[in-house]
C-alpha cells in the first residue's frame, strides 16, 4: 500500500467516493493507493484534497514525510577528502 493508501485508510476514505467526485477512474485511484511506483500528479492531489474536504499540504506532508533535503555538510566533507 502506498502512503497515499494509508492516509486514506487512517481516515476511513473510500477510494470509489474519491473517484466519483474526482473523475479519477477507478483504476488510477487503486494505481496511486497499491502501487508504490505509481506517481501521483499535482493536479490529482488537489483534486483528492477538493473531495474529502482537506487541504492539499496536509496530504502532501503525510505523504511526502520521507523526503528529506540533501546533508550539505556530507557533500562538502566528501569534495574535500
Amino acid at each position: 500500500m502506498t502512503r497515499l493508501g494509508v492516509f486514506l485508510k487512517k481516515k476511513s476514505i473510500k477510494k470509489a467516493d474519491v473517484s466519483r467526485k474526482t473523475g479519477i477512474s477507478q483504476s488510477r485511484m487503486s494505481e496511486l493507493t497499491n502501487n508504490q511506483s505509481t506517481r501521483l500528479s499535482v493536479d490529482e492531489l488537489y483534486l483528492i484534497s477538493l473531495a474529502i474536504d482537506t487541504d492539499p499540504s496536509i496530504i502532501m506532508k503525510e505523504i511526502c514525510s520521507h523526503l528529506k533535503l540533501v546533508d550539505e555538510t556530507k557533500i562538502e566533507n566528501n569534495i574535500s577528502a
